[in-house]
């Protein structure tokens, strides 16, 4: 069996080391799909996985990594052959099953996504689990009757992966986006999303009120606690919320105000074990309607060796967009 080079983490004595280290195909778990992994991508739950910040991981050795795009080497599933082009998000992978900093990956086929006829597999990585759960948020948000015109929609950690996307598509689709934010500097970067108004985020961020001055129609939130308490208190009523992430905690210190006086909806939205015909109308969504121009803008590149490092950084907040990781 050949070896091929891969991120492991690995834990003895409750201490977690990281490396890239060449990993024996004969190792890879069970699966009816071997890919060839071409590009990959930082999220922040990559980042926690890396980094040990949270129990992400949940058998050791573990290839981390979340979302991979590349080519089918080998299958005895129905659906997929030798040269397909594949995108995997979720479903454990990087958490309870080998991932996708690895130039080789082992899954099943039922985990997998046709890359659309007009995306690239970078282009893909640069939309990963990010930017694919911001359109999963913006399709809920349709579904409950967002239409352009309806008034603001405010999306909130709106520089990181998921935020940068939604601003584009949200903005693309002819909404009003209020953009949110800690970091004033990126004013400029939001409003070539595509933003219209940017707001700090300490706007978001005292205590809540129960009710508060109606401000947007719909919103869409990656931060979690405070932040979401007081979107939910300030959405104009009938409106929706669609809670897509933590980075601010898991807490939600709320009241049921926003219900059952306004008649606000929180939307809950899940990329991991979401179902696959919705994860391809969403795929089919991004190919059409996010901005290949914006979305080269809010993508930087990084290589195999360097994701660690860049791991720390998302975690501080220090990354701007999205990150695609070259595995080959």
């Amino acid at each position: 069996m050949a070896t091929f080079k891969a991120i492991v983490i690995e834990k003895a004595d409750k201490a977690q080391t990281v490396g890239l280290k060449d990993f024996d195909e004969k190792d890879l778990m069970d699966g009816d799909v071997t890919v060839a992994v071409e590009w990959s991508t930082l999220n922040y739950k990559d980042g926690l996985a890396i980094t040990g910040k949270a129990p992400v991981v949940r058998r050791f050795p573990m290839i981390p990594g979340i979302d991979f795009a590349g080519t089918v080497e080998s299958s005895s599933h129905p659906d997929w052959k030798p040269g397909d082009k594949v995108i995997l998000n979720g479903w454990g992978t990087g958490e309870t099953h080998l991932g996708a900093y690895a130039e080789k990956a082992r899954v099943k086929g039922q985990w997998l996504v046709r890359l659309p006829a007009k995306m690239s597999p970078r282009d893909a990585m640069a939309v990963g689990t990010a930017g694919y759960t911001a359109m999963l948020a913006v399709m809920a948000l349709e579904r409950h009757g967002l239409k352009p015109g309806a008034g603001p929609v405010l999306v909130t950690g709106a520089a990181g992966g998921v935020g940068s996307v939604a601003v584009a598509i949200l903005s693309k689709l002819g909404h009003q986006v209020t953009a949110s934010t800690g970091r004033p500097g990126e004013a400029g970067y939001l409003k070539d999303l595509g933003a219209s108004e940017i707001i700090d985020r300490a706007e978001l961020s005292g205590a809540p009120k129960p009710l508060a001055k109606e401000r947007w129609a719909a919103a869409i939130d990656s931060v979690g606690s405070t932040t979401l308490a007081n979107v939910l208190s300030m959405t104009k009523y009938g409106g929706a919320v669609a809670a897509c992430g933590l980075a601010g905690g898991m807490d939600l210190p709320s009241s049921v105000a926003p219900f059952i006086l306004r008649a606000v909806s929180l939307l809950g939205i899940d990329s991991v074990q979401c179902p696959l015909k919705m994860r391809v109308a969403a795929w089919e969504r991004l190919d059409s309607d996010l901005d290949r121009g914006k979305l080269e803008q809010l993508t930087s590149q990084i290589g195999l060796a360097e994701v660690t490092t860049a791991a720390g950084s998302i975690l501080e907040g220090r990354v701007r967009g999205r990150i695609v990781v070259k595995i080959r």
